[in-house]
């Protein structure tokens, strides 16, 4: 019987007894406490809570899928959907073929820009015990950082919409989440170099947002914006099918942040827990009103997509830091992040780079302003090893990505013909509809 299962069955033995007959309960009651040490009851209990944070980001991919279907047409709902599901299964299953052991390849690797300790996943009888590590398992360690690695092809799905070829996309998503997030992520959380330097991103502003952002901002420039967005000089707002659909997935995703920041203490502690929590909503808070407030200001209209993004804004910019600030100094940087956001959007498209759902201006924009913020305002944490952070990362991934898209653009093709993006990808890709018998065709 498995060490773990050995701890665990007084305790369910102690439930069974106590259904069949409570004359028992007391005695079972004794000779499960006698059996189960306080270390192994605090091994169970944190490693309980990663489980239940790994769940919360696994629902992040359905308000990803939400938020995109939302802020983009009808004619696109099938393709974005096929994207989002099968970008989740690509980053699982790439991460443990390789991904894991490239970003945790072991102390033999230590401070080095590269490291693999080999294909594949396995666990020993010692993995499975506090002796790996006193808050979770290796399979534990291992799920919770594989939906980590799949949002951040997530991210760069939103920013590519409505134009991509969809077969060529999803080999783009396979290689970066197989290869570059995990080579990120050993910089800093695989005790490499990053780590050393001092850099602190507690949950991933730079090393899951801002790597998908980077790689969002390459796709657009390389694929180009959508047809009819920038006509004689001006921008044409294409407006996106269903703004309830969008405000969900931001609730889902505001939702599952609980599990991506919480989990990322990376046990069950109540104070670091309790703070991460309170420092993510006030964040988020902070960014939907700031947001609310400027664009009010600016465009005479208070504006649902803005404040959507404002509540985004917020969580990507407490993320790096949510462990080592103030709740003071949590809605200070949600709001500053909730204003970026604003400019950064109306930014793009003065510069003419479509972004449907605004995912550079959130994930990257908000991704580095949370970085520097957490050097800003993090108790002894260096501004400078931030800023170092963010240059390495973003010079590294931009670069990837962006000779990534070009090489599949000249090989594979990048983008759809001008008419299956007029008639739509539901039907140029997939032969189906999202809304059956609604499909509006571009007559010419």
């Amino acid at each position: 019987m498995p060490a773990g299962l050995r701890r665990l069955t007084p305790a369910l033995a102690l439930a069974l007894v106590a259904f069949a007959s409570p004359a028992f309960a007391q005695d079972a009651a004794a000779e499960a406490a006698s059996e189960m040490t306080h270390d192994d009851v605090l091994f169970v209990v944190h490693n309980l809570w990663m489980l239940v944070a790994t769940a919360l980001v696994f629902i992040m991919h359905l308000g990803f899928a939400a938020l995109e279907i939302g802020l983009t047409r009808a004619k696109n709902t099938v393709n974005i959907l096929f994207k989002n599901v099968c970008i989740v299964a690509i980053g699982v299953l790439t991460y443990a073929f390789v991904g894991f052991n490239l970003m945790y390849p072991g102390e033999d690797f230590a401070g080095m820009g590269f490291g693999f300790a080999g294909f594949g996943v396995s666990a020993s009888a010692a993995d499975l015990t506090p002796a790996y590590n006193p808050s979770y398992t290796y399979w534990t360690d291992f799920i919770f950082q594989a939906m980590f690695a799949a949002t951040a092809a997530t991210i760069v799905s939103g920013a590519v919409a409505e134009r991509i070829k969809l077969h060529t996309f999803l080999i783009f998503s396979a290689i970066y989440v197989a290869i570059c997030y995990p080579i990120v992520g050993m910089w800093h959380w695989g005790g490499g170099w990053l780590a050393a330097a001092g850099f602190h991103d507690f949950a991933g502003s730079t090393i899951v947002h801002s790597v998908g952002g980077w790689g969002a901002l390459a796709g657009v420039i390389v694929l180009g914006p959508r047809l009819g967005k920038y006509v004689g000089g001006h921008t044409r707002p294409i407006m996106g099918h269903s703004l309830p659909l969008a405000a969900i997935g931001v609730f889902l995703l505001w939702f599952g942040w609980f599990g991506f920041n919480g989990g990322s203490v990376l046990s069950a502690d109540p104070a670091a827990t309790s703070l991460v929590f309170v420092t993510t909503t006030l964040g988020a808070c902070a960014g939907v009103i700031a947001a609310m407030c400027v664009t009010w200001v600016v465009s005479k209209k208070p504006d649902l997509s803005m404040v959507l993004n404002g509540a985004l804004a917020g969580l990507v910019g407490i993320t790096a830091g949510a462990d080592v600030i103030t709740p003071a100094e949590a809605t200070l940087i949600g709001a500053v992040a909730g204003v970026i956001v604003v400019f950064s959007v109306f930014g793009l498209d003065r510069l003419k780079l479509d972004d449907p759902v605004g995912a550079i201006s959130v994930h990257l924009v908000c991704g580095v302003w949370g970085t520097l913020a957490a050097g800003l305002f993090g108790e002894g944490k260096d501004p400078v090893a931030q800023i170092y952070g963010v240059v390495a990362v973003g010079a590294f991934c931009f670069v990837t990505s962006f000779v990534l898209f070009k090489i599949l653009d000249m090989t594979l093709g990048l983008r759809v013909s001008e008419h299956e993006e007029q008639v739509g990808l539901d039907i140029g890709e997939h032969g189906q509809e999202a809304w059956a018998g609604f499909q509006i065709f571009t007559m010419q």
